[in-house]
């Protein structure tokens, strides 16, 4: 158990300090597959687990003498928010009825129980009362005896035989679906609970394990530590989340350095990053796949089908959907919004005169979007269409195709469509108004656009800034871990956690390649050719983020990579040119030849 305290430490911490070792994670992953031999899901006739739709769940973790209640509860906020409740070794009914009104906002009550809980009265009254208003699941370590007490209840029960970490670790993956079971009862220990009892249920979402699991050698990833951390000393980027997850287990993920150089906060596994065009394929993208299947948006369809003012425009009349999701429509590559604005244009104070806040104690006049961004937009030329020159501006134009089409706005869409269903925790637009600053990863110390001071927890793009924060081209905030879901989504080939969210042959038309000139996806970008490596594979597809940010999917190899930085920190771009730049590529071959090498 002791070994396994360990490894499972690092996956939870993501600390660098605690380095992989091959020889301890085989011994690890004996006693991982050992607990999830044992593990039995009784009770589950309501088909509760694994749990589905996460939209409006809201959990708590209460612990009655479980055990190991750290870890149970940290894998399960992998999954969706918890908060955890202790009631003690020896809780009277006091204890039991304060419980009861704490647990009021919430809907889903996950009871962990263990050979040392107060089997009596008190407690089956407590569980059963829950069970009457709230979903609840029991979660019993130790001794089989001890299901005879929990007769009485109709919630679903996982039991695991010991009182071990790695027990406490499969039964909290196994209520979101991060493993399945087959597994019966091997003895009868009470009239509802026979020998042979026991419910089927699949693995439907992401699991968290070492890379021996997926038979990769944790030996050959220490290397990334030391290519983060050379990184780091030579400024390339303050702090790094990077993300493996093959064969649906995330594998590797480590936070690394700090928000800043002055190391004011260290970075951890669920800080936000400013994602960046990482928008494009994270929110725009999507939202339009999302469309595309439910035959709102027409890919050769023109955009002023859905943009009526660009029917005035000879030059963008008949540009299509297609060609900018390919880059290929001919709009310019981007426009310098923020050498319109005017002084009396921005305000230190919000006001109705000045909604828009673009950065703290910097707004912007209303309707500048509308009086000033977007005509400026629909002016700019168009002078290389059917040739591939990568835009912005096409993702503007996606915006408004998805807002028309679908009568929200963007960050809305996506939020209720995906994110939230998905269980997503952190990833969408307009961080600030969801998450404290210190949780958000800086971007610049003294931005050079136009703000001239620390932008945190504000988009970097001047225009998706200038634009109120929401843009199809930048904007989305997000953790390592989310955008982990999101893309094993995509590698799911749209399904995740048992649930449809995009049909199959729209993500392989999406991922495919569409363009001889770029070899690009709709939205997508793919390997450059010709690939001199056995890596990346031809199905390969993902996209980078100016601020340093990555995401790369690998079908042929089952694998999801993300890597989050904030590289443009301190000033947004001086550190261009430097040979270590390429960390998130250096990253990721270093994961496809342990990969490789495993296979």
């Amino acid at each position: 158990m002791k070994v396994y305290w360990w490894s499972l430490l690092w996956l939870l911490t993501g600390s660098p300090l605690l380095a992989q070792n091959h020889a301890r994670n085989l011994r690890t992953l004996a006693a991982v597959k050992e607990a999830e031999k044992q593990i039995v899901l009784l009770n589950n006739q309501s088909r509760l687990v694994p749990l589905a739709d996460l939209r409006d769940v809201r959990i708590a973790s209460v612990h009655c003498g479980g055990s190991h209640p750290a870890v149970f509860d940290s894998i399960a906020s992998k999954y969706a928010p918890v908060t955890g409740f202790s009631l003690g070794s020896s809780p009277n009914d006091s204890a039991f009825f304060a419980l009861h009104d704490r647990l009021k906002l919430h809907n889903l009550i996950l009871i962990t129980l263990s050979e040392s809980s107060p089997f009596g009265p008190g407690l089956l009254n407590f569980i059963r009362e829950q069970q009457a208003s709230n979903r609840v699941l029991v979660v019993l370590t130790g001794s089989g005896q001890n299901l005879a007490f929990l007769d009485p209840l109709t919630a679903p029960v996982i039991w695991s035989p010991g009182n071990t970490v790695e027990g406490t670790a499969a039964a909290a993956q196994l209520i979101f679906g991060g493993i399945g079971t087959a597994n019966r009862l091997p003895v009868s220990y009470s009239k509802p609970f026979q020998q042979g009892s026991g419910f089927t249920t699949p693995k439907t979402r992401l699991g968290y394990s070492v890379p021996e699991a997926v038979a990769v050698n944790s030996d050959r990833l220490a290397v990334i530590d030391s290519l983060v951390e050379v990184s780091i000393a030579q400024h390339v980027t303050p702090g790094a989340v990077v993300l493996l997850a093959k064969d649906g287990q995330v594998i590797f993920h480590k936070a690394y350095g700090h928000h800043t150089y002055t190391n004011e906060e260290v970075t951890k596994l669920d800080d936000i990053f400013d994602l960046a065009s990482v928008t494009k394929v994270s929110a725009t993208t999507p939202a339009i796949m999302r469309l595309y299947d439910q035959k709102r948006v027409d890919l050769n369809a023109p955009i002023s089908k859905y943009v009526a003012q660009t029917r005035l425009i000879p030059d963008k009349a008949t540009l299509t959907v297609r060609e900018a999701l390919l880059h290929e429509a001919g709009y310019t590559p981007y426009i310098k919004f923020y050498e319109q604005l005017k002084p009396l244009d921005l305000s230190a104070d919000s006001s109705a005169d000045f909604p828009t806040k673009v950065a703290d104690r910097y707004f912007l006049r209303k309707n500048y979007f509308e009086e000033v961004m977007w005509p400026v937009t629909l002016k700019s030329k168009v002078e290389t269409r059917g040739r591939y020159v990568y835009s912005d501006v096409s993702m503007y134009m996606m915006k408004e195709v998805i807002e028309t089409a679908t009568h929200q706005k963007l960050n809305d869409f996506v939020l209720n469509e995906l994110y939230r269903p998905l269980g997503l925790q952190a990833t969408g637009f307009l961080p600030r108004n969801r998450f404290p600053r210190s949780r958000i990863v800086p971007t610049t110390e003294n931005d050079n656009w136009f703000r001239n001071m620390r932008v945190q927890g504000y988009v970097n793009d001047p225009g998706a800034a200038m634009a109120g924060g929401v843009e199809g081209h930048a904007g989305l905030f997000g953790t390592a871990n989310d955008l982990a879901i999101l893309y094993q989504m995509y590698l799911n080939k749209g399904t995740y956690g048992g649930v449809g969210y995009i049909d199959p042959a729209t993500i392989t038309l999406f991922t495919a390649e569409q363009s001889a000139a770029s070899g690009r996806g709709y939205g997508f970008a793919r390997a450059t050719k010709p690939v001199t490596k056995p890596y990346p594979s031809a199905q390969a597809y993902g996209h980078s983020g100016y601020t340093g940010t990555y995401v790369w999917v690998d079908p042929r190899y089952n694998m999801v990579y993300i890597c989050l930085t904030n590289r443009v920190y301190p000033d947004d771009g001086k550190t261009y040119g430097k040979p270590a730049l390429n960390l998130r590529g250096l990253i990721l071959d270093k994961f496809y030849e342990a990969v490789l090498q495993g296979n």
